[in-house]
């Protein structure tokens, strides 16, 4: 579905990204690494936000998207959470979602949909974005993606900042679209959520992808957490 292909990406001189390659198919992946190793700005990169400046060859279902802009990205089927959830925090929820729900009367996911996935939204959707707590906010910016009825959803850090009941919550959610055939490429530096979610690990460090690994090896090798991540292991 997508493949990324010697791809660099620079911040004015700052060479960030550094011949990143990956494929992503029926299976999950999650992008796991330490801040400031260059998952964010590898999103940036697929998305096709300005800056960075991206070279090399990202293809969704073939279609080349470097050169492309990001609304026509996201037209295409990607459907973004950024980091920080990047919600208006004059609109109310069901202002966000109105305001990119597809026009197509065939899209699977409707606004009447997400609200089933996520009750509490139904329950705040007069309220303003700043009026959620974290994780409402958190649920918003993954609804306000599905409503773009996505093939393909790019998380960035969903689980930052949240407190554990609520990661777990989302976690399900997760697994649940990907059994209704939602593909996921998710970064994150929480360990326990990239292997809860995907069981393909590639390991970001220094703008290269420097390892590829499975959830079951990650969890099960405390050195392998340390060498990579920089966090003591996680109890399994």
């Amino acid at each position: 579905m997508l493949v990324v292909e010697g791809v660099n990406a620079y911040y004015g001189s700052a060479h960030v990204l550094q011949e990143v390659s990956f494929e992503l198919g029926e299976q999950a992946v999650a992008i796991v690494g330490r801040n400031g190793m260059g998952k964010t700005t590898l999103c940036a990169a697929i998305m096709g936000m300005t800056p960075p400046r991206a070279t090399g060859s990202v293809r969704f279902e073939g279609t080349e998207l470097i050169g492309r802009a990001s609304h026509k990205i996201a037209a295409l089927g990607i459907g973004y959470v950024p980091q920080g959830r990047r919600l208006f925090p004059s609109l109310s929820v069901e202002e966000h979602l109105r305001m990119v729900a597809g026009r197509n009367g065939n899209s699977r996911w409707t606004i009447d949909r997400v609200y089933e996935l996520f009750p509490r939204l139904a329950e705040r959707k007069r309220n303003g974005g700043a009026q959620l707590s974290g994780g409402e906010q958190q649920m918003l910016a993954i609804a306000r993606a599905l409503v773009t009825d996505p093939r393909l959803l790019i998380m960035d850090e969903p689980s930052e900042g949240l407190a554990p009941t609520i990661i777990e919550m989302l976690i399900e959610t997760f697994r649940t679209l990907e059994e209704e055939g939602l593909r996921i490429l998710l970064i994150e530096q929480n360990l326990g959520v990239a292997t809860s979610i995907a069981e393909r690990q590639l390991v970001m460090i220094g703008g290269e992808i420097a390892a590829e690994t499975t959830a079951t090896a990650l969890m099960g090798d405390a050195e392998l957490q340390r060498r990579y991540l920089g966090v003591e292991p996680i109890a399994r």
